[in-house]
């Protein structure tokens, strides 16, 4: 009877060693204990990472808040955005429908960037001049058989806002001003500028037979603004639209060209010489014709702040800037609070 029990127990214990070995030769306490048991030098038990610690939330950044009425301006419409949060600071009649003079070029130069080869090599032609002499246009002087880049046509479109350069534009990417258009308002229906029409890609006036003006070229203030958003995020576009001036020099095949900009906010423009430089301003562009007014989409910077707008039918040429100046000196004046989460 005794060895049949002492049978059972050594059979049980060697049952409970066959259990627990798996366990201790798998878990980190178990290997070095079996280590120990065989003579070996003990592993250092691994350290654990701390976490890292909460990150401290960001604080909010204060936005310009529009408090009172914004300033009476004698425009057809204006719009303020607060480029920086999407806020409007200002809309007045701004989804009313106005003819807007040469701020059509943004669309011109948005095209051209996009869909164009910018060492595209355009060679100038009689229509150009044409359209600046025949509709009493603003020119970049651009020589007939000339022949200049892509990329040097947009200077001569957006500085100077030759009528000219816009023409040679159109022909060079799409070997018309009829086609050109014709992608023109493509593009506007694809950016959801519903109340946007063109019928050239400089923004002057054509008239009928009737010698009464086409009212086919216009857009909103608002349209305007939502296209210059997208425009200026063309690093390109955004260069060119905060230059005073662009010097080409003569080459073999162009003459020589020195081409300046008419935004007054920029630098001192004979179309404006009383307006002062404004401080941070970055662009855009000035339009003009006696059935558009003043037109101006312009931008500025102050404090880390970003505004952007846009002025249709203002009284005249001088006016405009004025008019932008009111509206930004408003703007960047207005309170700036933390917005409630």
């Amino acid at each position: 009877m005794g060895r049949r029990i002492l049978a059972i127990v050594l059979l049980v214990a060697a049952i409970s060693i066959a259990i627990m070995t798996p366990v201790l030769a798998f878990t980190p306490m178990g290997g070095n204990l079996l280590s120990r048991l065989a003579g070996a030098t003990p592993t250092a038990t691994p350290s654990l990472t701390p976490l890292p610690p909460t990150p401290t939330p960001t604080p909010p950044k204060p936005i310009l808040t529009v408090v009172g009425t914004p300033p009476a301006l004698h425009v057809g419409a204006a719009y303020l955005l607060d480029n920086d949060t999407g806020h409007t600071l200002d809309d007045f009649h701004g989804e009313v429908p106005l003819p807007m003079a040469s701020t059509t070029k943004i669309m011109t130069a948005v095209i051209a960037i996009q869909a164009g080869n910018l060492d595209q090599v355009i060679t100038i032609q009689q229509d150009a001049p044409n359209e600046v002499n025949n509709n009493n246009g603003s020119s970049a002087r651009l020589q007939v058989g000339d022949q200049i880049t892509l990329k040097d046509l947009l200077y001569a479109l957006l500085l100077p806002s030759g009528d000219d350069a816009a023409i040679a534009i159109a022909d060079g990417i799409s070997g018309n001003t009829l086609s050109f258009v014709k992608v023109m308002n493509i593009f506007a229906y694809r950016l959801h500028l519903f109340q946007t029409h063109y019928i050239n890609p400089d923004g002057l006036t054509y008239y009928s037979a009737a010698n009464t003006p086409l009212p086919e070229n216009y857009t909103t203030a608002y349209d305007l603004l939502r296209l210059t958003q997208y425009a200026m995020k063309l690093p390109l576009f955004a260069e060119i639209v905060k230059t005073t001036e662009y010097r080409l020099a003569r080459g073999a095949h162009h003459h020589g060209y020195t081409w300046t900009t008419t935004n007054s906010l920029l630098a001192l423009a004979s179309d404006a010489p009383t307006v002062k430089v404004y401080p941070g301003a970055t662009g855009i562009k000035t339009g003009y014709t006696v059935e558009a007014g003043g037109c101006l989409v312009f931008s500025a910077t102050r404090n880390g702040h970003d505004l952007m707008g846009v002025v249709l039918g203002s009284a005249n040429k001088t006016s405009r800037f004025l008019d932008a100046i009111t509206l930004l000196n408003w703007g960047f004046g207005l309170p700036l609070r933390v917005p409630s989460s």
